[in-house]
């Protein structure tokens, strides 16, 4: 058996298909509570993210497409690190193609002078929390290190308790004078944007992160805005919930909750985030209740909402937890020092 690698960019549609087919084809057997889509895995390599220059490397086995890897390389912050994501077609597994790939891969990242690279795997096999997943199990094989674990928890939206929420907001706003609630889709307000980008910058550095070295990344509105043109050549559809401070007219607690192209079902619970100045007054909960009460109105055929939260992410579990989140399963985050 011959394995070669090849690298592929937004040019090559023929590379681009046979690795989302290596793609679905896993995603099937290691994810499959979670949606493909083919708009978002072509865009993810015509229309990466502000601030990152990829690599993508597609394997074959004797000439038949058996696996993918994908290098994000940061240029404006992290440029020591990487993140991968590494698979190969389940019919093709044990046969050396994702040692071939993590080989080649670890090649381009010395070429590029990274120190060290990250990927996510969840930790077990669907429905067998006893086995581990083949991709956990390589992590281990090859040096890596459990940096962080993540959690991710599941709501179904037929399932949720207005009356629940409403006290939950009832509560929530005895404590929240003096701040307004907004709401937009899509793109952010230009009056908003220099607001979202320090929210957003905060991200990394309030967020738990275990033992990963990743420093907290510099964004601005030209980012936000980067990040926006990106998102929506991926077709996600992005609803915002926001409260600003009345005091100082300043945006200091954002939400995101977004629906791909091919899924009306699902959506990702995404950012949420609080200035840490006003803190304290449940403005997290505020806009997570009725930032989910907004997409739902707007997208009624939302059954199932992700979200991810470090197992240490006390705060942000009990909220999620509130609104009716509950644990599916939990994920490694894997770092290998080169």
């Amino acid at each position: 058996m011959t394995t070669t690698i090849t690298s592929f960019g937004a040019g090559d549609e023929a590379a681009i298909e046979q690795a989302y087919q290596v793609d679905i084809a896993a995603a099937a057997v290691d994810m499959p509570e979670l949606p493909t889509c083919r708009q978002r895995f072509f865009a993810m390599i015509g229309h990466p993210m502000p601030g990152n220059s990829p690599v993508h490397l597609l394997a074959r086995l004797d000439g038949e497409p058996a696996g993918y890897l994908t290098l994000d390389l940061p240029q404006l912050d992290n440029t020591e690190n990487a993140s991968a994501d590494l698979i190969v077609h389940p019919a093709y597994r044990r046969r050396g193609v994702g040692r071939a790939l993590f080989e080649h891969g670890l090649g381009v990242l010395r070429e590029r002078g990274r120190k060290r690279v990250s990927a996510m795997s969840t930790e077990n096999l669907p429905g067998q929390p006893d086995r581990p997943a083949p991709a956990a199990a390589f992590a281990a094989r090859v040096g890596a290190a459990n940096a962080l674990v993540d959690v991710r928890r599941r709501l179904d939206s037929s399932q949720l308790d207005q009356q629940r929420l409403d006290s939950l907001l009832a509560d929530a706003w005895t404590r929240a004078a003096g701040y307004n609630l907004l709401f937009w889709q899509g793109r952010t307000p230009d009056d908003l944007v220099a607001d979202v980008a320090y929210l957003d910058g905060r991200l990394l550095a309030d967020a738990p992160m275990g033992d990963l070295a990743w420093e907290p990344e510099q964004i601005d509105a030209e980012r936000v805005r980067g990040t926006e043109l990106a998102l929506e050549a991926r077709g996600r559809r992005r609803y915002h919930a926001g409260l600003r401070h009345q005091a100082t007219g300043r945006l200091v607690a954002w939400t995101l909750l977004e629906v791909g192209a091919s899924a009306d079902w699902h959506a990702f619970q995404q950012i949420t985030i609080v200035d840490p100045d006003h803190r304290g007054h449940r403005l997290g909960l505020i806009a997570k209740i009725e930032n989910l009460r907004h997409l739902l109105t707007h997208e009624p055929a939302v059954r199932a909402i992700d979200t991810f939260n470090a197992d240490t992410n006390e705060h942000m579990i009990a909220i999620n937890e509130q609104l009716g989140f509950r644990v599916r399963d939990r994920w490694s985050n894997w770092q290998l020092n080169l």
